[in-house]
């Protein structure tokens, strides 16, 4: 078994200490080298070369973004940002996405540790996301899981009859690691009078706002955090906000999102698999679907349910793809209609609705 080699660039001794701890606990995980800043962190990288960088944004000398950015432009290697996400930090770490990111571990301000080993499985998960991930470069500029639930834990499988008396059709997209920057691809294709479109991200909770924003900036489209009653309209994409699941819902001829708590589902709140499942019940054929990039099997299952509903249904390729573990699973289980190079998604969302 090859571990999967890690480096930890944060300026703070505890982080630093308690992420080794955490990481090296799985016997899939190496820590190989550990940097209080960039430039420690460039020194040490010409003697040995991880799989994956964990990396604060708030560090002297050199803040994360900018060593981001120049790393990702002469030696790519997936990034996993663990910084705090308060105040300006959000529009920060949407920088870091953009500049090649592939995750977010977020971080209070206070109990750094104590947060640090409760998320231990969050944590090695997006550690060996990232490490499957295949960065492009760019241009400069534990314990033991809890059992895994399935969207039942939300509401009941859609009926072989799905409603379908109505000509509106309505997108829903799913995806999670390098998801940003694909929705973001997709998004900005999509024109005025686009179908209504729900997107759920797999994000922490407080950052899908600052997420919608930046997208709303650049799209034609208007681009908002989901709130509940929220209506379903064309020319509107609505966001998944962190930390809850978000379900399509119909009211005779309009679609509608209900925000709601509940359990993870597929290990994660907001889950595809929940926003999929309740549009295979409540739009059936008058859905269309696509699921991007992600580690995991979150969406696979109810995109199986919406294609046997009669919607139209796609998944990302592999080698468009930063991680090729949603749409993979989605396409194994028989649920997908297409598969598409991402630059091929959002017409071919367009042209069936």
């Amino acid at each position: 078994m090859v571990r999967k080699k890690v480096m930890i660039v944060d300026d703070s001794a505890v982080v630093r200490q308690t992420l080794q701890e955490i990481l090296e606990a799985d016997p899939m995980i190496e820590v190989v080298a550990t940097a209080q800043d960039p430039y420690i962190a460039v020194d040490k990288l010409k003697r040995v070369v991880p799989d994956v960088i964990t990396l604060d944004v708030e560090m002297p000398r050199m803040d994360g973004v900018t060593f981001l950015k120049k790393l990702m432009s002469q030696h790519p290697i997936p990034v996993v940002i663990c910084s705090s996400l308060v105040g300006e930090g959000t529009a920060t770490l949407l920088r870091a996405l953009e500049a090649g990111a592939v995750d977010i571990i977020q971080k209070p301000a206070i109990g750094t540790r104590r947060f640090l080993e409760e998320s231990r499985i969050l944590i090695t998960d997006a550690v060996k996301a990232a490490a499957e991930s295949r960065p492009r470069r760019k241009p400069a500029m534990l314990n033991a899981p809890a059992k895994k639930l399935s969207a039942d834990a939300m509401l009941e499988k859609p009926g072989t009859r799905a409603m379908a008396e109505t000509t509106e059709k309505v997108i829903v997209i799913g995806a999670s690691t390098g998801g940003t920057e694909a929705i973001r691809e997709v998004l900005m294709q999509m024109p005025l009078g686009c179908p209504g479109i729900v997107i759920v991200q797999h994000m922490p909770e407080g950052f899908t706002r600052s997420f919608a924003q930046r997208l709303d900036s650049l799209c034609q489209i208007t681009v908002r955090e989901a709130k509940d009653g929220d209506n379903v309209l064309r020319g509107q994409a609505l966001i998944a906000p962190g930390n809850k699941h978000t379900l399509l819902k119909r009211s005779g001829a309009r679609y509608y999102v209900e925000i709601k708590d509940g359990p993870l589902v597929s290990r994660h709140r907001p889950s595809v698999d929940v926003l999929f499942r309740s549009s295979a019940r409540y739009a059936g054929r008058n859905a269309v679907a696509a699921i991007l990039t992600g580690m995991g099997d979150d969406g696979a299952e109810g995109m199986k349910e919406l294609f046997q509903a009669g919607a139209w249904t796609c998944a990302q390729d592999e080698s468009s793809s930063v991680v090729y573990g949603m749409p993979k699973e989605a396409v194994r289980r028989g649920g997908t209609t297409r598969q598409l190079p991402l630059d091929q998604i959002a017409p071919s969302l367009l042209r069936v609705s």
